[in-house]
């Protein structure tokens, strides 16, 4: 589990396609591996990725197709930035909102408007996604927990303020751009438990 709170902004060192799959090396800045072990995971861009090996400063993973599928993993290049947070720990403050790190879909920037000294992003999920956003629940952008501030139909809007401007990849983004989404995990229980609810005859 992860709470979309940033620890660390690394870079892509290396993407080795293997097959159908891809072998990703992250490069760190901050993050102290020396914590973690092999198969312990890591959310790169939000995506919970299991360290497969491991050095000083950089960590390698495997990235089955179903993740290549339905992530932005496909379009990244050696040297770009991607926002790092290592698995939550037992007695970890709990900042943002719990997360998976298992990405639901894809989201595009469709306008980014200055708001006194934040950003204001307007995004478009698929729509088949638009359903588990809701004002004022909880979303991740490439692995950064934000608030949505307002839905209309598949579109959504989030502030984000100086300090994740300045510690995530998000500060980057231009329209057009897309970031991995992760929706609400308490979304998609409601949902489930719903379909037992109400069973279809």
């Amino acid at each position: 589990m992860f709470t979309g709170i940033v620890q660390d902004v690394g870079r892509i060192l290396a993407l080795e396609r293997l097959g159908g799959d891809t072998r990703v090396t992250v490069g760190v800045d901050r993050l102290d591996l020396s914590r973690a072990a092999i198969g312990d995971s890591i959310a790169v861009a939000g995506v919970c990725l299991t360290a497969v090996a491991l050095e000083a400063r950089a960590f390698s993973a495997d990235v089955s197709r179903e993740t290549l599928t339905i992530t932005t993993i496909g379009d990244w290049r050696v040297g770009q930035p991607v926002n790092l947070e290592p698995a939550l720990r037992a007695g970890d403050a709990l900042g943002g909102h719990l997360m998976s790190g298992h990405i639901d879909g894809v989201a595009e920037v469709r306008a980014r408007l200055g708001e006194a000294r934040s950003q204001r992003f307007l995004m478009r999920v698929p729509e088949a996604l638009a359903r588990y956003l809701a004002r004022k629940g909880s979303v991740a952008l490439d692995g950064v927990s934000l608030t949505v501030n307002a839905v209309e139909r598949q579109e959504f809007e989030v502030n984000l303020v100086p300090h994740t401007l300045a510690v995530s990849t998000l500060g980057e983004l231009a329209v057009g751009d897309r970031a991995n989404l992760e929706v609400d995990l308490i979304a998609r229980y409601v949902e489930r438990l719903a379909e037992f609810s109400n069973p279809v005859q």
